[in-house]
C-alpha cells in the first residue's frame, strides 16, 4: 500500500543522530486517520482514498457532512483529505492508520499552506535588491523600471510587484523521516515544512524516492 496520512504540525526541535550530529527536525502528529471513502477507476475515473483526521462534534456538522459519515458508519472527522493512489484494492472503508505506517528512513512529500505575511514589497516578496541608500538616491525599496515609455507602453504580465505574500499551497519533496514515535503517534521529519504550528499537512510517500 502507498503511504499517505493527514498530520498536524507540532513545531520544530533538534535531535542527535547516531553519529552525534545535531539534526533539525519538524514534529508532526500523524493520525489516527480513518478511511472515509474509496474512489475507483470504474466508478469515479481514478483511484483515490479519502482520509478523515481529528475529532468533531456532530452538532458542528451540517446535514450533507453528517450524511457523508453516517452513510458509511464512520465516526465524524474534522478534516478530510484525498490522496490519489495506483491501487486501492487492499483498503477498506473504516480502516484506521497510525504513525506505524511510516518507518525511519522513509522519504516523504509534505504539502501545507505557508504562513501569511500580508502585503509586502518586492524586496521581501521577491528577494529583489534595494537601490543606493545615499540621501540623494531617491530610490530605495521600490519595484524598479515599469517598462518602456512608448513601445509597447504597458506593463508586461508577470511583472514582480508588491502584493499579498504567503497563504500558498506548497509541497516540499523528498524529506527524510528521522524518527517514528508510536507512543505519541508522531513522526520527526528532517528540516522544515510549510505552515504555522497546528496547521494541517498532507504526508505522502515521495514520488522521487530512490528505488
Amino acid at each position: 500500500m502507498e503511504k499517505a496520512m493527514i498530520g498536524r504540525k507540532v513545531g520544530m526541535t533538534q535531535i542527535f543522530n547516531d553519529k552525534g550530529i545535531v539534526v533539525p527536525v519538524t514534529v508532526i502528529e500523524v493520525g489516527p486517520c480513518t478511511v472515509v471513502q474509496i474512489k475507483t477507476v470504474e466508478k469515479d475515473g481514478y483511484n483515490a482514498v479519502q482520509l478523515g483526521f481529528g475529532e468533531v462534534k456532530e452538532s458542528k456538522l451540517n446535514k450533507p457532512e453528517k450524511g457523508h459519515f453516517t452513510k458509511v458508519s464512520v465516526k465524524p472527522a474534522k478534516y478530510l483529505r484525498e490522496f490519489r493512489m495506483e491501487d486501492v484494492s487492499t483498503i477498506k472503508v473504516g480502516d484506521e492508520f497510525k504513525a506505524d505506517v511510516f518507518a525511519q528512513g522513509d522519504a516523504v512529500d509534505i504539502q501545507g499552506i505557508t504562513k501569511g505575511k500580508g502585503f509586502q514589497g518586492v524586496i521581501k516578496r521577491h528577494g529583489q535588491s534595494r537601490g543606493p541608500m545615499g540621501h540623494g538616491s531617491m530610490y530605495h525599496r521600490r519595484p524598479g523600471s515599469m517598462g518602456p515609455t512608448s513601445t509597447p507602453g504597458r506593463v508586461f504580465k508577470g511583472k514582480k510587484l508588491p502584493g499579498h505574500m504567503g497563504v500558498d499551497t506548497v509541497t516540499i519533496q523528498n524529506l527524510e523521516v528521522v524518527r517514528v514515535d508510536l507512543d505519541k503517534n508522531a513522526i520527526l521529519v528532517k528540516g522544515s515544512i510549510p505552515g504555522n504550528k497546528g496547521s494541517i499537512v498532507k504526508i505522502k510517500e515521495s514520488v522521487k524516492r530512490s528505488k
